[in-house]
Formats: C-alpha cells, sequence, structure tokens
C-alpha cells in the first residue's frame, strides 16, 4: 500500500466529508429539531446510500483503469475539478440554515416526524455532491488499496468512516455549529484551511511519482 497516496486520500476525503452539503445540513436542521437520537437513523441511511454508491462508483471505475490513457485524463479532470473545490471552498458564502439558499436543502426539517432509514438512502440518489465525490475519489485514488474490487470497497469504507463523522457532528452540534460556520471569522479560517488541504491533494495528483 503507498502511504503517500493514502496520505493524499484522506486529505481528501476529510474536507469533502466534513464540509457543508445535504447531508451535513440536512442532519445539522433535523438534529437542532428533533434531537441527536432521533437522527440517527436519517444518518445510518445515508451513511448506507452514500456507501453503496460509492461500490457501485468503484465496480465501474475497475473498467476505467484498464484504459491507461483514459484513466490518466480522469485523474488530470479530478485533480483540476479538486483545486476548483479549493477555490470554491476559500470563497465559499457563511452557512446559514434560516437562508432561502439552503432552504431547499433543510426543507424537511419542519416535518412533525423525524425522518427515518430509507429517506436518508433515498437521498443519496439525488445528492450530487456524493456522485462527484466518489468519482474523483475513485479515478484518482481507487488504486490506494491495490486494484480490483476488494480494494474500492476497503477505499469506500474508509470513506465512510469519515462521512459517517461528519453526518454525527453536524446532527450533534445543530444550529450551533451552522452559528459557528455563519461567524465571519471563524468560517473564513476554517474555508482556508480545507480549501489548503484539496489544493494541496490536487497538487500532488499531478505531481509525477
Amino acid at each position: 500500500m503507498d502511504i503517500v497516496a493514502l496520505t493524499a486520500a484522506v486529505a481528501f476525503m476529510v474536507p469533502m466529508c466534513f464540509s457543508p452539503g445535504p447531508n451535513n445540513l440536512l442532519c445539522a436542521a433535523h438534529g437542532s429539531k428533533h434531537g441527536f437520537r432521533n437522527t440517527i437513523p436519517l444518518t445510518l441511511g445515508m451513511v448506507t446510500g452514500w456507501s453503496t454508491l460509492g461500490i457501485g462508483v468503484g465496480m465501474a471505475s475497475t473498467a476505467i483503469e484498464k484504459n491507461e490513457e483514459i484513466f490518466t485524463l480522469l485523474s488530470w479532470i479530478g485533480a483540476l475539478y479538486i483545486a476548483y473545490l479549493a477555490y470554491k471552498m476559500a470563497n465559499a458564502k457563511l452557512v446559514d440554515l434560516d437562508s432561502k439558499e439552503t432552504e431547499s436543502i433543510t426543507s424537511l426539517k419542519y416535518t412533525e416526524q423525524p425522518l427515518g432509514f430509507n429517506t436518508g438512502v433515498v437521498l443519496q440518489i439525488v445528492n450530487g455532491k456524493a456522485w462527484i465525490h466518489f468519482l474523483v475519489l475513485m479515478t484518482t485514488f481507487g488504486a490506494t488499496f491495490g486494484h480490483g474490487f476488494l480494494s474500492k470497497v476497503t477505499l469506500v469504507g474508509l470513506n465512510g468512516v469519515f462521512g459517517y463523522c461528519a453526518v454525527l457532528t453536524w446532527t450533534a452540534s445543530g444550529v450551533t455549529l451552522s452559528k459557528i460556520f455563519s461567524t465571519p471569522k471563524q468560517a473564513h479560517i476554517l474555508n482556508i484551511g480545507l480549501a489548503f488541504t484539496l489544493l494541496t491533494v490536487a497538487i500532488w495528483i499531478i505531481i509525477p511519482h
């Protein structure tokens, strides 16, 4: 196993998992409305759907790995996309769960009954961030644990650990976390730190090894 590649993969996964997105924002809103315990089924559904999606993308990427030219091209596209994410993250707007921009993501927070496991699974189908996340992860770091289907499953499992820690963190913090992100100085420092991590990963990808 390439330890350097593993470190780069983790450096990609952590900012992507913990940065604001549909899952994290919904968990924060749902946690503030229904509490931590009642949000657990939703988070379990999310990580199940998220990981299933990742395995599916991983299976497709196994075929892509056999074509070196396409794989190299996708790696460069992945690096450019990660650099773009770093730029967007460094200039991101502050998170506000009560804003109209996030209202569509968190609209379910006003439901009387807590959302369950099945909802968490189904939501991943329309989670654009999840699709892009795994496309970049598999085409860029898919061979971190070796080649073949088992290596992809291992990578998805590692990603699932960070992803689940992220949704639990946002759930536990609820609206409080969104207020931290909404504090200009703290939000700016956090965004710059996450952006720098992603930019470092993008540079690592395009440097010959």
